[in-house]
This record gives C-alpha cells, structure tokens and sequence, in this order.
C-alpha cells in the first residue's frame, strides 16, 4: 500500500483549508462593529418577508446584514420582537423654515423618517427683492435669509445641525419668480434661457430635480411647454419632475395627462405631489386616474406618486379664492381684495362649485370643512382649531367675507385644513406599489415656537399611520410592503445611491421599530402629538433616536443629485445619458 505524504507547506494548507470556516466565524466574532442591532426582524426594504437576524454598522455604512451571527459592537441594541428595517423617505417634506427652530425634525424622527425630501417650490434661487419679501413674509419662525443658492441654503442648514437626511428639489416657481417676479406673464426666449440656467446652476448645486405646485399661483402661470423646457434642463443633469399637480379634482384627468406629457418630453421620471380626488363630485374617478398611469407605465413612461393618510389637506386661503386675484404675489392680491368691487367679484367666483380655470378647494370642502391652522397676527390665533363657518357666525358675516377679511388682518395666506377626501379612496391607493408617501409638512415638535400655531396631524402621524391603520386594522399593506413603499421605493424614484435598503455598503439610515404598536396620536383638535413605537434612528451610522429619546447629534447630511459637481458629477446631453432607477414598469 502506497501512501502518499504531504510537503510540509501542503499538509499545512490542507489542514489551514479545513479550519477556515471556523476561524472566519471567530475572526468575525471576535471584530468590534461600531453598533450591532440584534434579535430583531430584518426587512430589507425588497419588499420580501422579513426574517430574523442583525445588522452591524460601522462608520457611516452598513457591514453585515443577514441571521445571527453573535456579532459584537461598541454598542448593541436588543432589537427582540421588533422590526429592523432602511430608514423611512418623506417624499414631500416641507422642514425649511422649521431646521432653523429645531434641526431635529422630531415630528418626523420619531415616526423613523431619516430622508426629508423637499419640493414644490425651493429656497433658492433668491435674488435681493426675493430675500427681502421671504424676510417680510415670516410667520411665527424667525431666520435671517443669508443666501442666494439653493446650495448656500442647503450648506447653511447642514452647518446648523439637522438630525435626518435632506434633499432638495429646485423650484420652477422659484426660478420663475426670480426671473419674471409673481405676474401672470410668460417668458420670453432669453427669460427661458435664463431660467433653464438657474435650474442647471442648482442641479449642479445638489439639486435632486425641478419641482412646482401648479395650483397656485405663480406656479400656474406657467404654461406646459415652459414647464417641459425646465424638466428637460433638470433630466439632462439626472434629475426627475415633481409636481402638485393643476388639479386634483375636477379637471384631475387633464392633469395627470399633462404630468405624463412632461415625463415623456423629458426622458425623465415624473413623481405626483400628494395623489388625491379633491370634492365629492370627483371621488369617482380614481379608477380612471390609476388607469392612466398604469397604462403610461406599461408603456414604459416613468410615473410615481405620493400621498399622505388624512382625508383633510393642509393649504391656504389661497386654495379658496381665483388665481387673477393673486396676480402679482400675496401684497397684491391683499391690495386688491381691499377694493369693494373687486372684493364682490371674488366672493362671487367663491361661490361657483366647479369654476374652469382655478381649482376652488374653498366650494370643495364647504365653510364647515375648513378649519383654521396657523396665523401669522397674534391677535388671530385665538381663531385657531376654529372652522371657517364658525369664524364667518362668531363675526356676524358670511363665510366668503370672513376668508378675505382673515387674509388682510393676517398679512398672510392664513394656514387652513380643508376637508376633501374618501377613506375608500385612501385606502385604495395606499395599495398601488407605486405609491410612497409623503406627509407636506414641516418637521415639527410638542414645544416652543411650534406651539403657537396648530398643525395638520399627518406632521405627526402619517407615517406611523401607514402601518397603524393601514398594516394593522385594515390590513390593506403587509409590513414588508409597507416597509419597501416607506424605503426602497422612494429612493428608487429620486435615483438616490446606497439609500433605501438594508444591504452591505450601503449608508446606515436604519429605524427600529414594533409593527404591533406603533401608532399615531395626532388629531386635528390635538395636533402636536407624537408618534409612538419607534425605539431607535440611526442616521448615516449615528443614532439620531435612541431608545425613543432623540438625541439632538447632528447625525444628518444633504443629499444631493447626480449632478452635483462638488461629488464630481455634472450635467449631459440628454436624458438618454443617465440611468433612471425609478418609474416604468411593475413595482
């Protein structure tokens, strides 16, 4: 019998081979992460079931996800019984005045929100007249306006400490105003150029897209082509069209055609703002909207939306009264609702249900369904929590004297609540996989200056409402749905890098949280209210959340687009030169 012997370096080889597996695991045991959360369940944001296991983090990145392994960390946290799952996007996030109060956004934090995307219009591009009316126009928050650039704004909030993530949008409104000021007039070829060159300047600034809210004005003054030449000008530089649509109610079909239309001209993909039927008269028609966009889907246009989980939306009495009246920015429309006649006139067009060209939220919702939110004078806030209906009897006038009396003692929009939306209908679109969601607030906090005016509950509420109401008591989502429409999916639509999932190497935006008790608390007679059922926030590695506390660490940063030159990238030729993440398509 032959035997075979081994050289001494392969015997050893042969040997080391058969022990790797042992000594990996304990070299993996024995390495300290920065934080390990165990115990918990992991729902990556795919959308899959998720499955017990941890997640270790070390700097800014996660390092390993999947089952347990016993790995050990600077800190660990016992995740038992709950759920570990990518931070969640608020989609439409208005915090820029309200960082400048409280950089911790708490009543977002404290409902696992670790992304604040902002829209509908933007901080910047200001010029000098800009700045000063942003200055006058203050509400109850006070900052000095010390930019011009959407990127000074963003580096200004970033170096005052902000606990979640930001990204911007550049607001078409924006532009518009600083190259046009607040008339109803259209731009001439070098004004167009001009404002396609402030929409690049912000792109290559951080900018994630161009956005605008196109039921107001000035925002409505713009025309379709003019809005396609700026998302043509945002697709080449990476970014997508996001847009409040011009209607969300009676003319809602025209609107939605008109957001595909931009889409398709772009290359890029287009979000809608806040995905609503606006009027009794109109719940009927979500079968024909989600018809439109599944069919524009299939075709391969890229088409998303948000939404938040209330049957009331949050505006002003600007929603309530005709777009010619506001010609010119809030100072004229103010003066001209000074003047009897012209006064007469708009208490007139109030009054007509379903006018052709403005969008009369006012008529929608009635005097009974809009409920005072926030004023700017002192000796209004007492009105506060009140109806328009019981102002308009308390004040011995009709409802539609009362909303024009309010704006001009106000010096304001005057903040309201309308009442306009079907729980069926919310229900049915918080099921349609490509619908996220978004809650159109600021970040706000149960103290302090926030205190001075009330607020809409989905501040509070609207993503812990997603699985308190919509996982839980309707069981219209699953939790690992519910998990990937709050993650992956937003991230996916804003083609946003290493965000949105739970996966090694990604950035460590995590949320641990109890799907069987997180809840809201919110209500429109109790607005400042949080959340509960989050347990910890880690933002980029660090826990902005810890144990249900906020830590008040600067732990968040600006995330930017693609064509950010600061991160070396830069605008194209064309839509075709960028590889687009969100939209068309199934899920």
């Amino acid at each position: 019998m032959v035997r075979r012997r081994f050289s001494t370096p392969a015997a050893c080889l042969l040997l080391l081979g058969s022990t790797l597996p042992a000594l990996s695991i304990a070299a993996e045991q024995s390495t300290i992460h920065d934080l390990v959360i165990h115990h918990g369940v992991v729902y990556d944001g795919s959308g899959q079931p998720g499955h017990p296991g941890e997640v270790a983090i070390d700097g800014d990145r996660i390092s390993y996800v999947g089952p347990e392994k016993g790995l050990h960390g600077r800190k660990e946290i016992d995740a038992k019984g709950q759920a570990i799952a990518p931070g969640f996007v608020n989609m439409l996030a208005h915090p820029e005045e309200s960082f400048f109060a409280d950089g911790r956004a708490l009543s977002d934090l404290t409902q696992g929100v670790t992304l604040e995307v902002m829209g509908e219009f933007s901080m910047g591009p200001l010029n000098a007249e800009m700045k000063r009316l942003m200055a006058e126009r203050e509400g109850d928050i006070k900052f000095p306006v010390t930019w011009s650039t959407l990127g000074e704004y963003l580096n200004t909030i970033e170096h005052k400490g902000i606990s979640p993530n930001v990204a911007a949008f550049v607001g078409a409104p924006t532009v518009r105003t600083y190259v046009l000021g607040e008339k109803d007039v259209d731009p001439t070829p070098p004004q167009l150029e001009q404002m396609k060159g402030l929409v690049r300047q912000a792109m290559e600034e951080g900018a994630l897209g161009v956005t605008t809210m196109l039921i107001y004005a000035p925002a409505n003054f713009a025309k379709t082509p003019e809005l396609i030449a700026l998302a043509q000008e945002s697709a080449r530089c990476g970014g997508i069209y996001t847009a409040h649509m011009r209607s969300e109610g009676d003319r809602i079909e025209s609107a939605v055609q008109e957001t595909i239309d931009i889409a398709k001209a772009s290359g890029a993909p287009a979000e809608i703002y806040h995905l609503k039927l606006a009027g009794k008269d109109n719940w009927n028609k979500l079968d024909k909207v989600v018809s439109m966009v599944d069919a524009s889907r299939a075709a391969g246009v890229r088409i998303s939306a948000n939404m938040y989980t209330y049957t009331a939306g949050a505006t002003g009495l600007d929603a309530a009264m005709p777009l010619w009246v506001q010609d010119g920015g809030l100072e004229a429309w103010i003066a001209r609702l000074r003047d009897p006649a012209t006064r007469a006139k708009v208490i007139a067009e109030m009054k007509v249900a379903h006018p052709k060209n403005w969008e009369n939220l006012y008529s929608a919702a009635g005097a009974q369904g809009v409920l005072m939110l926030a004023f700017k004078n002192p000796k209004l806030k007492p009105l506060t929590g009140k109806t328009l209906a019981e102002v308009a009897k308390e004040r011995g006038v009709t409802p539609e004297d009362a909303a024009i009396d309010l704006v001009i003692e106000d010096g304001s929009r005057v903040g309201v609540a309308y009442f306009l939306m079907k729980e069926d209908n919310i229900r049915r679109q918080v099921a349609l996989p490509w619908v996220s969601f978004g809650s159109d607030e600021q970040g706000d906090a149960p103290e302090g200056v926030f205190l001075l005016s009330a607020n809409h509950p989905r501040a509070y509420g609207n993503f812990a409402r997603v699985f308190a109401q919509y996982v839980r008591k309707d069981h219209v989502l699953t939790v690992e749905e519910a998990v990937r429409k709050l993650s992956a999916l937003p991230a996916d639509n804003l083609s946003l890098k290493d965000r949105g999932r739970l996966k090694s190497g990604y950035f460590a935006d995590v949320v641990v949280f109890d799907p069987n008790t997180i809840q809201d608390h919110a209500t429109y007679e109790k607005p400042h209210q949080l959340s509960t059922g989050v347990s910890y926030v880690v933002v980029n590695g660090k826990l902005a959340l810890d144990d249900g506390k906020a830590t008040g660490a600067p732990t968040g940063r600006i995330v930017r687009g693609r064509a950010w030159k600061g991160g070396g990238g830069a605008c194209r030729a064309s839509a075709k030169d960028w590889t687009w993440n969100g939209g068309g398509g199934g899920k």
